[in-house]
């Protein structure tokens, strides 16, 4: 089995941050199952499965940590334990969302009006809160959560430079492994050997769309071979130690020369991903930076072939907030980290996107990634 993780520093400090953004919300209780938010704000890394286990952030009075009984010593191993939270252990015939309901009341002085979750909840874990406080408006926790993730930590942004370096030595490697007459999935998986090798502890994707499948951004593996002349879209992440994501697209030319008119189009990308990038600065909006890589490549023609929003926040999760795309008015802030990465996709022909993971700062843009935003030629 693998090592557990290296938790990011969670504290107390987090916790009542999410009571007072929550308070300020009107939500009367928090409540976070096992997930990112669980991880950022008690630094407790707990498997998601039947048993309910939670940290329960009320307006008033103490936060509470629920637990199945038999993994209590686990929470006192974990970050967790050293944060003074009250443990809550339940026994396998308990009702543990009866138990949430009791304490909560308690808490409040009655029952609760606002139950906010968090966004990944299981459904059985939802369902069983509002049947256990059953006058209370069940919502999603994100509105609190987000505004304390979406803002990073220098400690943060450091473990996101360290990620973006470590998958920019995997790009660096490509030539190893990405040749023609190999299928994606040969491919992928030297790849995915290359994440580990290379800095992270899990692997959470491998993109490599070949020649038409290029076109799919979402397209993972197959058995297609790759072939001379075959543009490839390679875009890979993964998990480090603390829990921090990597996540970084190049495009490839494989066993061929690019034609003029071929980097002419790149050249679009490259310009629009430039553009996005340069307008990042606090105060400009999301939307704003969507458009600036839209603009580029809709004056070129190619606009209804950008499929997909400009960007999305990581951290500890590779997509969370905040979400870089048309109609999103939030105003960046320094610490907010996103990727840039508008990509153009031709259907049955190639595509291609270029994706850095940029940070706003006190003046400007931050880019994590380091590697060539070129086509890069790679022989057959």
């Amino acid at each position: 089995m693998a090592a557990p993780p290296v938790l990011p520093p969670a504290s107390v400090d987090r916790v009542h941050a999410a009571r007072a953004v929550a308070a300020e919300l009107g939500i009367d209780v928090v409540v976070l199952t096992p997930g990112s938010d669980l991880r950022y704000l008690c630094g407790y890394a707990a498997h998601a499965m039947e048993r309910l286990t939670a940290l329960v952030v009320p307006r008033r009075g103490e936060p509470l940590l629920v637990v199945p009984r038999l993994e209590a010593p686990m929470v006192g191993a974990s970050p967790a334990g050293a944060l003074g939270l009250e443990l809550l252990a339940w026994d396998e015939t308990d009702d543990p969302f009866a138990l949430v309901a009791t304490a909560v009341q308690a808490r409040l002085g009655g029952p609760p009006a606002r139950v906010a979750v968090g966004n990944r909840t299981w459904a059985e874990h939802a369902l069983g809160l509002q049947r256990a406080m059953p006058g209370s408006v069940l919502e999603l926790a994100a509105p609190v959560v987000d505004r304390l993730r979406m803002v990073k930590t220098p400690h943060e942004v450091e473990e996101l430079a360290r990620a973006a370096a470590a998958i920019d030595r995997v790009h660096a490697r490509m030539g190893e492994w990405l040749r023609v007459g190999r299928t994606e999935a040969e491919v992928g998986a030297d790849i995915a050997a290359a994440i580990l090798a290379e800095g992270h502890v899990a692997v959470d994707f491998t993109i490599v769309g070949s020649g038409p499948n290029g076109a799919s951004p979402h397209h993972e593996l197959s058995d297609r071979v790759v072939e001379a002349g075959d543009m490839v879209v390679v875009d890979i992440g993964g998990e480090t130690d603390t829990g921090y994501r990597s996540d970084c697209t190049r495009t490839y030319l494989v066993g061929g020369v690019a034609a003029r008119g071929l980097l002419e189009w790149y050249g679009v990308l490259q310009r629009a991903q430039a553009a996005a990038t340069a307008a990042v600065r606090p105060g400009v909006t999301c939307a704003q930076v969507d458009a600036a890589a839209r603009q580029v490549i809709t004056d070129a023609g190619w606009g209804e072939q950008f499929l997909h929003r400009t960007g999305h926040g990581i951290g500890l999760d590779t997509h969370e907030a905040p979400y870089v795309v048309a109609g999103n008015d939030l105003p960046l802030e320094p610490g907010m980290a996103f990727s840039v990465e508008p990509g153009i996709y031709l259907a049955g022909r190639y595509g291609a996107r270029i994706e850095d993971i940029v940070v706003c700062t006190d003046d400007g843009v931050r880019i994590l990634n380091r590697g060539t935003r070129e086509l890069v030629e790679l022989p057959g």
